[in-house]
């Protein structure tokens, strides 16, 4: 039994939840006590997972988050694990979505915001790094922009009196050619949103000379810059590609080392918005606890990007609701049907998820996945919806198009403008992104096991006061963003993009 004082067994986020979620390993025959109700555990329950609070009926629904996260596929007592032997999705294929009207502005307090050092760019945006970073519009070019990358590296970054170069990074990807239509559009607008970002003090775009996303045309898609910024190359058009492209580094080096930090508030900057390998804490911790800190930039006049559609499947209408107009909801909505009609297309089921690590997590159908998944957009008004590829514009919670897949969402939330992402997990990942990625664990096992993968450790906030961790987090933030912290990918190098691919290769 447990006793006054001790840390609770187990969890209950709703009061209309008629489960709960064990913070520990549970034992069968433990006797706990909820809200001064006893309740015995009748067989062992890992830690994330579902314990039923009372008997439920065949048929009936399981509610967590206050929300329906399907339905019992057969009687479970009081005390039983709940989980996919004895839960069945309801999702349907063709849900019908009703707009209710405006959606009122997050009321929540915010504390007051921590002061940034960030770079101004020429055309306005907010940088937090000071990169070069070198974009192959075709991948039949990465091993030389490798080599210059790896070059210029060692060759430009020492600090010196005339400012300081951060890093020299080459975005190598397999596409560029042989595509079509909207396969290969979608390759030339996330490209651009990389050239544009504003962590990239100066780029180096670096062309083959024959492929279809040709030189001319990246150009004019890229539009106008800061003069200096850019720098272009053609391989097949000049005799030596990597002397003529250390000359260019070396220009462009001199240029970057021109930008200065400035203290500022939170104003220009924003927020990518991520999970992955999610278990059953964390829709209670961290990504609760990044919705906390969405809310805070979004009060402060800062952005914020959720995207990860297909795990939006199931807990839709929390995001519908809050949708700022009819113009947004309707744009959310296609958004939504869109990607199941890329589903349909391939032949596949529209609710195969969750992963089974997921399902090891304790997370037992997609309904209690994206419930769990959008707690990181708090509770801001929705007031854009990008397609993919394209980049934000303006402060607030923006919605964008794009896969639950870790590198090509990552990727995605770069190239719409995200300067740092925000990455929740209960299993663990080394993957990083071309913004700085901070790692956030659902669980206290996971932050002490892989040190060298998390930044911060969420399962705080089962034992400690929340305004304090929540302050902790925006503390590492902060310092993340001014460059006097490197995440934990920063220092191990864990850099990488994917780009979304639908259709045909020629």
């Amino acid at each position: 039994m447990e006793t006054p004082g001790e840390r609770p067994a187990i969890f209950r986020i709703h009061a209309a939840d008629n489960v709960a979620v064990a913070l520990r390993d549970l034992r069968g025959g433990e006797e706990l006590s909820l809200d001064g109700t006893a309740l015995r555990v009748r067989e062992d329950i890992p830690q994330g997972h579902k314990i039923a609070l009372r008997d439920i009926g065949a048929g009936e629904n399981v509610r967590k988050y206050g929300l329906s996260i399907g339905a019992a596929s057969q009687p479970a007592r009081a005390g039983s694990w709940i989980h996919v032997h004895n839960l069945r999705t309801l999702l349907t294929e063709d849900p019908v979505y009703t707009w209710r009207g405006e959606s009122r502005e997050n009321s929540s307090p915010a504390p007051d915001p921590p002061n940034f050092r960030v770079y101004r760019r020429p055309d306005g945006q907010t940088g937090i790094r000071n990169e070069i970073w070198i974009i192959p519009t075709v991948g039949c070019v990465n091993q030389t922009a490798l080599a210059l990358a790896r070059w210029a590296d060692a060759e430009l970054c020492a600090a010196t009196d005339a400012g300081r170069i951060d890093g020299v990074y080459a975005w190598t990807h397999p596409y560029g050619c042989s595509q079509l239509g909207e396969d290969h559009e979608a390759t030339r607008n996330i490209l651009r949103g990389l050239a544009r970002h504003p962590n990239a003090a100066a780029v180096l775009v670096l062309a083959l000379g024959c492929e279809n996303n040709t030189l001319e045309g990246f150009k004019e898609l890229l539009g106008p810059c800061a003069e200096g910024r850019m720098a272009f190359l053609s391989c097949q058009d000049c005799d030596d590609e990597m002397a003529k492209g250390k000359r260019l580094l070396v220009r462009l080096g001199n240029y970057a080392r021109k930008a200065r930090r400035e203290q500022t508030g939170p104003e220009g900057l924003i927020l990518g918005l991520k999970c992955g390998g999610s278990d059953g804490l964390s829709g209670i911790t961290a990504n609760a606890l990044v919705g906390r800190i969405c809310d805070c930039f979004c009060t402060w006049g800062a952005g914020a990007i959720l995207t990860e559609v297909p795990e939006i499947f199931g807990a839709e209408r929390i995001l519908l609701d809050r949708c700022k107009s009819r113009e947004v909801f309707d744009r959310t909505v296609f958004m939504i049907e869109n990607f199941k009609t890329y589903y349909r297309s391939q032949g596949q089921v529209i609710y195969e998820n969750p992963s089974p690590g997921n399902k090891a997590g304790g997370i037992s159908t997609l309904e209690e996945k994206s419930c769990g998944c959008v707690q990181k957009g708090g509770h801001s008004p929705i007031l854009g919806v990008c397609r993919y590829g394209e980049q934000v514009r303006g402060p607030g919670l923006t919605l964008l198009e794009g896969p639950g897949n870790d590198m090509v969402s990552t990727t995605a939330l770069t190239a719409a403008g995200a300067q740092l992402i925000l990455f929740t997990t209960g299993r663990g990942t080394p993957l990083g992104a071309p913004a700085p990625v901070i790692k956030i664990a659902s669980n206290t096992g996971l932050a002490r096991r892989k040190s060298g993968w998390i930044d911060f450790d969420a399962g705080r906030l089962l034992t400690e006061n929340g305004d304090q961790v929540q302050a902790e987090l925006l503390r590492l933030i902060a310092a993340v963003v001014s460059g006097d912290v490197k995440t934990r990918g920063e220092e191990q190098g864990c850099r990488e993009i994917a780009i979304f691919k639908n259709g045909i290769t020629l």
